[in-house]
């Protein structure tokens, strides 16, 4: 494991890039908010590629935010609905980045923010306080993730937070899978398996209607591995739901390499995002899957959706862990 400059924000704030290894597998993790910016793993024939979508240099995150490639986005990942939610009677207004919605905790979020590093057994750990009031979200918020490899390989991100005010809190990496290579064009070849038998349907700016639809006979029964394709930007509810141990919730094979990734996560909902909208630095539409682990999209305004509020006294924690095979 080690640490080396990676360039420096306008304002001079410094950039450091970490490297992991074990298991044959190494993974790269920024400084900057908190991108995953390299994963090489092996084909079934034992030769490595990068397998997300990610930039050579600094300049590439800061010309090309909105992808949000690898990135831990918060203080809200998703969408909150009118860019407000009501907690204990107070109306919080939020600053709008996607239309009338806010996206991604604003576009000052998480993924924006430079993040201090400690080492830790086979890995790292990142962490920042969130002031009270930044980007609108009540209550000062220290917040951890720390990324390690295990004795196999598979990538663990772990979070945590205390707050000293009641707030909302989702997090989720951004990273967008291409188990074929980052450079080898669309991955929209690619099988995927999700253990949701409902997703949670959205109205024309992507707003969770507050319904929980079957996926039985539709385009997005994934109970079965089929390919992915394109036309995808939902949360679908994992049958697990939450619980304290990260299990098993996804898998996607890539046919051609043999490469496999496995999705484990404590969290009830995975964002299946087939990148349709990507168009940046060499890389086009469908050239990577996200899949991000995660509570619902717009849970703050929806009652019937699982809690996102941290209070005082109470410590946020959630897990998710990328494991990598062949065959």
């Amino acid at each position: 494991m080690a640490s080396q400059p990676f360039g420096a924000l306008p304002d001079g704030t410094p950039v450091h890039r970490w490297t992991l290894e074990r298991a044959g597998v190494r993974v790269r993790v920024l400084t900057y908010g908190a991108i995953v910016q390299s994963v090489r793993v092996p084909d079934r024939d034992g030769h490595g590629a990068e397998v997300v979508l990610g930039f050579e240099d600094l300049d590439g995150y800061l010309e090309h935010a909105s992808p949000y490639f690898g990135a831990l986005v918060g203080r809200y990942a998703n969408r909150i609905g009118g860019a407000r939610f009501t907690l204990d009677g107070t109306v919080h207004r939020l600053p709008a980045n996607e239309g009338r919605n806010i996206l991604h905790g604003g576009d000052g979020g998480f993924d924006k923010r430079v993040w201090d590093a400690a080492p830790v057994p086979h890995g790292v750990r990142l962490s920042r306080v969130s002031p009270d009031g930044e980007e609108g979200f009540p209550g000062r918020l220290e917040v951890s993730a720390t990324y390690t490899l295990d004795e196999s390989g598979a990538l663990r991100i772990a979070y945590e937070a205390v707050t000293d005010a009641p707030t909302v809190l989702n997090l989720a990496n951004h990273a967008y899978w291409n188990l074929g290579g980052a450079d080898s064009g669309t991955a929209g070849g690619h099988e995927l398996r999700i253990a949701a038998s409902r997703i949670t349907p959205v109205d024309a700016e992507h707003i969770p209607t507050g319904e929980l639809a079957a996926v039985e006979g539709t385009r997005f029964d994934f109970r079965e591995a089929r390919k992915t394709g394109a036309g995808y930007d939902h949360n679908f509810v994992l049958d697990k739901g939450v619980t304290e141990r990260a299990e098993p919730v996804a898998e996607l094979f890539d046919p051609a390499s043999g490469r496999v990734l496995t999705v484990a996560t404590t969290e009830p909902g995975v964002q299946l995002y087939t990148g349709d909208h990507i168009g940046h630095g060499s890389f086009g539409p469908t050239a990577g899957t996200a899949l991000e682990t995660q509570h619902f999209p717009d849970g703050p305004n929806q009652p019937g959706f699982p809690g996102t509020v941290l209070r005082p006294g109470a410590v946020f924690r959630s897990e998710t862990v990328y494991g990598f095979s062949v065959r």
